[in-house]
């Protein structure tokens, strides 16, 4: 990120495979977005090999996220005041619901490396501040009061390092929200439902036109 050529090249690949989109279920919001007159939605995984690119989660609003999203923004109280860490951001959108909601400061964390980008699009987009880093912060605790984060549950070897570091967050009292739409590796042992909403999707992306999604409070 600190190569100005690569950061700039990075942004208009980013412009140029995406517009502004609202996600329905976070109208407040306007992220740039790939849908289907993109040439990046169509690329298959192999294309996108071909071509050195990683798959493209930041181009796209999943449904976990919108949900946590929208349970931030109806209950401000969850982040107004508070340092926020936005982990697995891809979009930013959840991180930047919680920076309108009122969080004294936000960090977005995701290691690809379009995300940076991304995020810094989004954010200025919707006028708000947020702090981003490729590293992975997987493990490591730099005192954030809430971690939120969206869809993460899709792989058994990433939920195997998140769930203990999860346990140790929530443990010395950060407040640990999951946005889930039922993704295959959810722990529902250590989870407390907060909330569930119905999030229209593409088909395209999650086989489904509307996908329930659940919040829950990680202990």
């Amino acid at each position: 990120m600190s190569d100005g050529r690569r950061v700039g090249a990075t942004e208009a690949f980013v412009l140029a495979n995406t517009a502004l989109i609202a996600p329905p279920h976070v109208p407040e919001i306007r992220l740039h977005l790939a849908d289907e007159a993109h040439e990046l939605w169509h690329l298959t995984e192999e294309q996108l090999q071909e071509k050195g690119l990683p798959p493209p989660f930041w181009a796209f609003a999943w449904a976990g996220g919108q949900g946590l999203s929208r349970y931030v923004l109806d209950n401000p109280h969850i982040v107004h005041g508070k340092r926020v860490l936005d982990f697995a951001a891809g979009s930013g959108l959840v991180g930047i619901a919680a920076a309108q909601a009122g969080a004294r400061s936000v960090l977005c964390a995701d290691i690809d490396p379009f995300c940076g980008p991304a995020v810094a699009l989004n954010a200025a987009e919707n006028a708000v501040d947020v702090g981003f880093t490729g590293d992975d912060v997987v493990g490591t605790d730099d005192g954030w009061e809430v971690v939120l984060a969206g869809d993460v549950f899709y792989d058994r070897a990433f939920a195997d390092l998140l769930i203990p570091w999860f346990t140790g967050l929530a443990g010395r009292g950060a407040s640990v929200l999951v946005g889930d739409p039922g993704r295959a590796y959810l722990p529902k042992a250590r989870l407390t439902q907060l909330a569930e909403y119905q999030v229209p999707v593409t088909r395209a992306l999650e086989d489904a036109d509307v996908k329930r999604t659940r919040v829950w409070r990680y202990t």
